[in-house]
């Protein structure tokens, strides 16, 4: 397929290149159907409530609960694969609104499962589990489900709270609706010296402007605006960290750390030495700065020209076979097993590749547990899109090995292990990538992509993570913030992460204001520990260590049938140490020894 100045319509796309969503239902009739009988069969999950007292019983609403479960998955992938196809078809949007609206409903057919089983005798339902040769499978969903018993609250205060969450989660929604909506930043200059309006959409265009005046202009015309409403965004901040706070406190966590992490087991240290590694090794971020300084000829380093590529290099064309050529060269050390998965994801049908009128923009992987582990692209010939093939690959092959080593119950994975398979890949790519690259400027510019991916993905998520530890404990100890504190706070982590070479401009102190993150709380910090896995990951099997492909391989396989700690310890990657995030460093350090060797 030749590259198109205008968009094709769906219909015009040749099908080899689009994904076999058929193999889930061969006509819109038949989803139809199945989606009319699981409305039918559904309800009788509510007839098992009051009665989970025994091993019978809890045998059969399992059971129930997982065929309608798959059922119910399906249906509802299928919607969205295909309203994302073209999000104006009407008839694909109708059925996705469809199977939205009743999702809700679905579950509230097993809403009394966890209640009723908390509502018993521990060692009892400890009993009926571990002495029922069935019902072994499920021990490690009951002691999960039993290890929250103390940090549930009676049924009416759950009621109560729940009742109360929209209100809880009103911070958010108006830091959105404000920060996306209502902010308006005025017009700018371009390189071209036409007037254009300034969005949160284009800023990162400009940010990256070789026009330094353009981007010093749009640096300081967004954030003098956010300035304008330090306020209200301090205000809109510092409620929502007291709503965590006090969800935490009422569920009897020691914090509201604690009570993000201890779900899934992760033990609070692990966020701590991840914050403290990083500043243990601030002095490579230093080197970075005063490298990219120096590469781009400045006299002085701004917060404005951080993120300008230090090296252009024409843009390659590369056609998707050829892309996948590439990707295979890469991942050729993970050994012929993995390698044969992704060629049967590109010639079964996984992905859909060209965009089209109507498609949803951007790229994921998804599926159900019986479908295929989809991919959706918009392939437009870039080294980017390659990198962002074989990082959609990556989640699709654990999705596959997952779904086909674990049952139903354990076949999803956290988001704290979420990333680690698709930057595996990535890393393993662009290795292969800088490794075989003759050509000085191309091999400096890869180079720097990698630098660039350690430091946004790690240093960067990581000094959010710092900020979000300051604000939530200032808080949880009674000290008031306001917006001059979240300021001065933001504005000395810029200077200790970005170093002396960086002059750091007072209008990045308000920078904390616009980060949606920040909003969900304790969540950055699992960009950088999934990354440091999948580097620790990467370092092992490209030097070859024994065992290094089998061990990997085996947390591809583990789904969520442990927690992500356990899983990743198993297959060789202690998080509760140091060492991971240590090796992506050790990698940075490397990459910046590469990069002085060449200039």
């Amino acid at each position: 397929m030749s590259e198109g100045k205008v968009l094709k319509k769906r219909e015009e796309i040749n099908e080899e290149y689009k994904w076999k969503v058929n193999k889930i239902f061969s006509t819109d009739e038949e989803w139809e159907k199945v989606f009319e009988s699981l409305k039918k069969e559904a309800p009788t999950l509510k007839s098992f409530e009051g009665k989970l007292n025994n091993k019978d019983s809890i045998k059969e609403f399992l059971d129930k609960y997982v065929e309608l479960g798959k059922k119910a998955e399906t249906i509802y992938v299928y919607a969205h694969l295909r309203s994302d196809e073209d999000t104006s078809n009407g008839k694909y949007q109708g059925m996705m609104n469809k199977v939205d609206a009743y999702m809700a409903e679905f579950s509230s057919f097993t809403a009394y499962f966890v209640p009723e089983i908390l509502e018993q005798d521990e060692s009892k339902i400890r009993d009926i589990i571990n002495n029922n040769e069935e019902l072994k499978l499920y021990s490690f969903m009951f002691e999960g489900i039993l290890k929250e018993k103390p940090h549930i609250l009676s049924k009416s205060e759950e009621e109560l709270l729940a009742s109360a969450s929209d209100c809880l989660d009103a911070p958010s929604a108006i830091h959105n609706m404000l920060t996306n909506a209502d902010l308006k930043f005025g017009d700018i200059v371009d390189e071209d010296g036409e007037k254009v309006e300034l969005t949160e959409g284009n800023y990162s265009t400009f940010i990256k402007s070789k026009d330094r005046n353009v981007r010093k202009t749009a640096f300081e015309t967004l954030f003098n605006k956010y300035k304008e409403f330090e306020n209200t965004l301090a205000t809109t901040l510092s409620s929502s960290i007291k709503s965590y706070n006090f969800s935490s406190k009422i569920r009897k966590y020691n914090s509201a750390l604690e009570a993000s992490l201890k779900p899934n087991d992760i033990p609070v240290e692990v966020y701590k030495n991840a914050v403290k590694t990083i500043n243990d090794n601030i002095k490579s971020l230093h080197r970075y700065v005063g490298m990219k300084k120096k590469l781009l000829g400045l006299d002085e380093m701004h917060m404005y020209d951080l993120y300008i590529p230090v090296i252009e290099i024409e843009k390659d064309h590369i056609e998707f076979n050829r892309g996948v050529d590439m990707i295979l060269e890469g991942l050729k050390p993970l050994g012929e097993e993995y390698l044969s998965v992704f060629k049967s994801g590109i010639n079964d049908g996984w992905i859909d590749i060209y965009q089209n009128k109507g498609k949803r923009g951007g790229a994921y992987s998804w599926g159900g547990y019986e479908t295929m582990p989809y991919v959706l692209l918009n392939y437009n010939y870039t080294l980017n899109d390659v990198s962002t093939l074989a990082h959609e690959m990556g989640h699709s092959i654990h999705s596959y090995y997952s779904r086909k080593e674990q049952p139903y119950i354990y076949a999803g994975y956290t988001i704290f292990c979420a990333e680690v398979a698709s930057t595996t890949n990535e890393a393993l790519l662009i290795h292969y990538l800088i490794e075989k690259e003759e050509d000085k400027k191309k091999k400096l510019f890869l180079i720097n992509q990698e630098l660039e991916q350690i430091r946004t993905t790690v240093f960067r998520q990581l000094m959010f993570a710092e900020f979000e530890l300051y604000t939530h404990e200032s808080l949880e100890k009674g000290i008031p913030l306001t917006a001059e504190d979240y300021n001065k706070a933001w504005h000395d982590l810029n200077v200790k992460y970005f170093g002396p070479e960086m002059i750091v401009d007072n209008e990045i102190d308000i920078e904390w204001s616009r980060i949606p993150h920040f909003y969900s709380d304790f969540y950055v910090y699992q960009y950088a520990t999934g990354y440091a896995a999948a580097s620790a990951f990467a370092k092992s099997i490209l030097e070859g260590k024994e065992e290094a492909v089998p061990k990997y391989l085996k947390f591809l396989k583990s789904g969520g049938s442990d927690y992500p700690i356990e899983i990743l310890k198993a297959s060789g990657v202690d998080m509760t140490t140091s060492k991971p995030l240590e090796a992506t460093i050790e990698r940075f350090n490397e990459l910046l020894d590469m990069l002085e060797e060449e200039i």
